[in-house]
């Protein structure tokens, strides 16, 4: 019996990382895309593209890893359907659930690799995407200066360079700054580089001369410096600490009092996010118990069970599209929170009750039916 489960488990594992890579390589290429702009326009260097994906990899995950389970599962007992490998199996004395034994194993590995990604690797991994996103964002030499294209610094401020240096430094400088809408200027200087000082960012241009039209008068004055400082200080923001997002947060911090003004205002989607951390672990063991019930439960039949599969897909997805529901509904209702709960626990409690109530009828009926059959045996 044991060679039968290490048989079956290894056939699950094969089909379960197969359908995971599938899986994680589509989603990976999907959500990359949005990085292209960073590689291409901004000069973001491929090392970095890949760690910055490689870092939402846990978020993926434990997405899609029940997902993957539930195909692995169906997919293996459904050729050992076809292949009468579960009637010779049966045959052989083998119970529901021996049977089940393979995919149950299988799934409470699989709830042990979801919880260590949710309760850590994922907000350890979304956290330091978000802390290099910022950084990336905040570096203004590299990120927001690109050569031969008019850059848009915020609303009203444009700045073109002819040329980038590798030490920082910028030639060949347009710059039109509409901040003030009564009093635009446009600037240009022969070279520029991006400081921070005391905290402050700004853009220090070097001979130039500042343009600016007299709306009053009607007329153009100009000035010519030496060096003159663009402060860029109310476009953004790089200092002070950053607020965390739920999703790059620990359990612990989800649950904990209300620390600050946006923990309080953001309360409800903090519970949410812990609840749901708590609980998408478990949608593996789930989604394998209706796999199983689809594909053990009922009577032989030659044809197959196509439409087994095909009722176990879409309670699978009913199951889902469930679960992300109400997660999205205690955001605003809080006082619905118990309900993914027992959406978790009445569709393993019904897989349940299927599986195993399956085989004893029949027995009970064999036994009434047939009597004189079940004495001599």
């Amino acid at each position: 019996m044991k060679e039968i489960t290490r048989y079956v488990l290894w056939q699950l594992i094969e089909a379960t990382l197969f359908v995971t890579l599938a899986l994680t390589g589509v989603v990976w290429l999907s959500q990359s895309l949005r990085f292209v702009d960073l590689i291409i326009n901004r000069g973001l260097s491929f090392f970095t593209f890949v760690y910055l994906t490689f870092l939402l990899l846990p978020s993926f995950l434990a997405v899609l890893l029940p997902i993957a389970l539930f195909c692995a599962v169906a997919y293996t007992y459904h050729r050992l359907y076809v292949d009468s490998e579960i009637v010779v199996l049966r045959s052989a004395g083998l119970s529901d659930m021996d049977l089940m034994k393979p995919a149950l194993i299988m799934a409470a590995i699989m709830v042990a690799i979801c919880y260590a990604m949710t309760l850590y690797l994922q907000p350890a991994g979304f956290r330091e995407f978000k802390d290099r996103q910022f950084n990336i964002r905040a570096d203004f030499s590299r990120i927001l200066l690109q050569e031969g294209a008019f850059n848009n610094l915020g609303d009203g401020l444009t700045v073109y360079i002819r040329e980038r240096l590798s030490n920082g430094e910028v030639r060949g400088i347009l710059v039109h700054d509409n901040r003030d809408r009564a009093a635009p200027v446009t600037m240009m200087a022969e070279r520029g580089v991006l400081l921070k000082s005391k905290g402050i960012p700004y853009l220090s241009l070097f001979n130039g001369n500042r343009q600016e039209m007299d709306r009053d008068r009607g007329k153009l004055s100009l000035l010519y410096f030496d060096r003159h400082n663009v402060n860029l200080s109310d476009l953004i923001n790089v200092e002070g600490p950053r607020w965390r997002q739920p999703r790059e947060r620990y359990l612990d911090e989800l649950f904990r009092d209300p620390r600050d003004a946006n923990e309080v205002a953001y309360l409800a989607e903090l519970r949410a996010e812990g609840h749901n951390r708590l609980l998408s672990p478990l949608y593996s063991l789930v989604m394998t118990l209706i796999a199983l019930t689809a594909l053990l439960g009922g009577e032989f039949n030659r044809r197959g069970r196509a439409a087994r599969m095909v009722f176990a897909g879409a309670f699978a997805a009913v199951f889902q599209g469930l679960a992300l529901g109400l997660t999205y509904f205690i955001v605003k209702m809080p006082w619905l929170t118990p309900l993914p709960y027992a959406n978790v626990i009445l569709w393993t409690a019904a897989a349940l009750y299927l599986l195993l109530y399956r085989s004893k009828p029949r027995r009970r009926l064999i036994d009434r039916r047939d009597p004189v059959k079940m004495d001599a045996v």
